[in-house]
């Protein structure tokens, strides 16, 4: 039973890693590509007959309107915890994988910062880079700055997204974009950002592991 829970748990991840080209171009006429799926006006998939594992039902408070949704909720979270916090929450960790994946590949090639190397030294192991931080302060710094940003920014946001009715705020828009990179329909870059989120979270934790068991880094 639990290998079998387990292989469905890994289809459902596969498919959420699914390229996003099938998703129809805002440009083109909107084409049905599921049992209820439309490409609305304003460029948003909406995914309510779909259901990417037949055998779980899909909970009636996965309505198809959150950016990859396909009805994956064996275990019934979505109805008990409210999803625009869940998502956000998602999102939120998805940057910060994408953010971590990248300074762990560009230290894993041996590319340093000006006076990095001076201050931590020739290494490439990712726990001892963390524990030097946290014993020189920078992660000390880290941790106090995006606390504050989190306080100031981040609660605020979320406490009205959750608490006013009349919020039209979306998880994870904090209104920045100062290259107008927003413009026009933001379906395929949520869904494009919400995926790739996702495979950096798995490759952060895999590559955490991989030099847990076997002491080197993802180049190694």
């Amino acid at each position: 039973m639990l290998r079998a829970v387990a292989l469905l748990s890994c289809l459902a991840s596969a498919a959420a890693f699914a390229p996003s080209a099938m998703l129809p171009r805002a440009t083109r006429a909107a084409r049905a590509t599921g049992p209820s799926m439309q490409l609305y006006k304003d460029g948003s998939l909406q995914g309510k007959g779909v259901n990417i594992i037949p055998i779980f039902p899909r909970p009636a408070s996965l309505d198809g309107t959150a950016v990859g949704d396909q009805g994956f909720d064996p275990f019934g979270f979505s109805s008990w915890v409210n999803m625009k916090f869940v998502r956000e929450a998602e999102i939120k960790h998805g940057r910060i994988a994408m953010l971590a994946f990248a300074g762990i590949m560009v230290e894993a090639a041996g590319i340093k910062a000006p006076g990095v190397e001076s201050v931590f030294g020739p290494t490439k192991d990712i726990f001892e880079i963390h524990n030097l931080a946290v014993e020189k302060g920078s992660m000390g710094q880290i941790l106090l700055w995006t606390g504050f940003l989190e306080m100031v920014i981040g609660w605020p946001a979320m406490n009205e997204m959750l608490n006013d009715p009349s919020s039209k705020r979306i998880p994870g828009d904090f209104g920045f974009d100062p290259l107008g990179l927003g413009k026009g329909s933001m379906a395929r870059k949520q869904l494009s950002e919400i995926k790739n989120g996702r495979l950096a979270m798995l490759a952060v934790s895999g590559i955490v592991h991989h030099t847990l068991i076997t002491g080197k880094g993802p180049l190694g």
